[in-house]
């Protein structure tokens, strides 16, 4: 965008123009000079060869729409791959999972992409791009009725809160009226819980949803297999949680990995409830149990439906809503970091 603009400005372009350009970008999802019929030809070749729309290339794309899901694997400028998702939770919805770091530095031993260790940081840019590519897809689908995705999840590769720079300023672009013009009531962010930027999220983006992987309903099991949250225990989620559902009086949503005989357990979910039970306002606190995807990579097996179902059943008994979420992707390696890991 800031290069876009900065040429349109170096060209002596009037306002009007630069607007219609960016609206054609931003707002009705145009990824190529050539498709603005407004433009000469001479400067539609002029800004192809000098601008670049998306800050990478898309490698290949797998999934099905019929399927209501699929994957791109994106290329940025330095080499590195990132994955991005597009998915369709309800008929006619579709919402899609952007990525805010290359890599992970929060090596969760579960998570395919904390195999491939911290790289670097997304740009602001690198990071809406990818909800413009998805736009871009949608609005060229027969398949999709859609004219553009309708919510965004800061759950791909990475922790956003660790690129809290970054991922703060592409919410910025993505909610800006003149851009994108996404509802903050639209835009999800997933963590792990970082201590020290929970707080200062929640204080500068209120209305934007919240979800914290909890995973583990003890200390030790979370610290051993997501060996960052050692600088953000149970207890500091407690008090953050307490103080955010009593100012937003908005719901937050608890990410529960389900892997078998690691965090399934009836003494894991006595701790859960637990732990739920000892939070205030805990009727907007919501558990999305997860069914985890079996990888030969990484030595974890998914529980057992069985025992999901207990869980959720048990967690519902003592009025704590919760809900199954079904984990897709496994059978093609994309789910979370498995194709950017190949």
């Amino acid at each position: 965008m800031k290069n876009l603009n900065k040429f349109l400005e170096l060209k002596g372009e009037k306002k009007f123009r630069i607007k219609q350009i960016t609206e054609s970008v931003y707002k009705n999802g145009i990824i190529s000079f050539s498709d603005m019929s407004f433009l000469s030809s001479d400067f539609k070749k002029e800004l192809e060869k000098n601008v670049k729309i998306l800050d990478f290339i898309v490698l290949k794309v797998i999934g099905k729409i019929e399927d209501n899901f699929l994957k791109a694997l994106l290329k940025l400028d330095d080499g590195n791959l990132i994955e991005t998702v597009l998915i369709s939770p309800k008929p006619g919805i579709w919402s899609c999972c952007i990525s805010s770091q290359v890599g992970c530095p929060c090596n969760c031993t579960f998570c395919d992409t904390g195999k491939m260790g911290f790289i670097r940081n997304l740009t602001d840019k690198e990071i809406y791009d990818q909800v413009l590519f998805w736009n871009n897809f949608i609005k060229n689908s027969d398949l999709i009725n859609s004219k553009r995705i309708d919510s965004i999840v800061y759950m791909g590769m990475g922790e956003p809160l660790l690129n809290y720079k970054n991922v703060k300023d592409s919410l910025k672009i993505l909610t800006n009226e003149n851009y994108f013009n996404f509802g903050n009531r639209h835009i999800s962010i997933s963590t792990i819980g970082i201590k020290d930027k929970l707080a200062v999220f929640s204080k500068e983006f209120p209305q934007i949803n919240l979800a914290i992987s909890l995973h583990f309903s003890s200390n030790e099991k979370r610290v051993k297999y997501m060996p960052y949250t050692i600088n953000t225990n149970l207890k500091d989620l407690k008090k953050f949680l307490n103080k955010r559902l009593l100012k937003n009086k908005r719901k937050v949503f608890l990410e529960y990995i389900m892997i078998k005989d690691i965090n399934d357990t009836k003494e894991d979910l006595i701790n859960l409830i637990n732990f739920i039970k000892s939070i205030n306002n805990n009727y907007l606190l919501h558990i999305n149990l997860i069914p985890c995807n079996n990888n030969d990579d990484i030595n974890f097996l998914t529980s057992e439906m069985k025992n999901i179902f207990y869980f959720k059943n048990n967690l519902n008994k003592n009025n704590i809503s919760a809900t199954i979420r079904k984990s897709l992707g496994e059978e093609s390696y994309s789910a979370c970091g498995q194709l950017a890991n190949k």
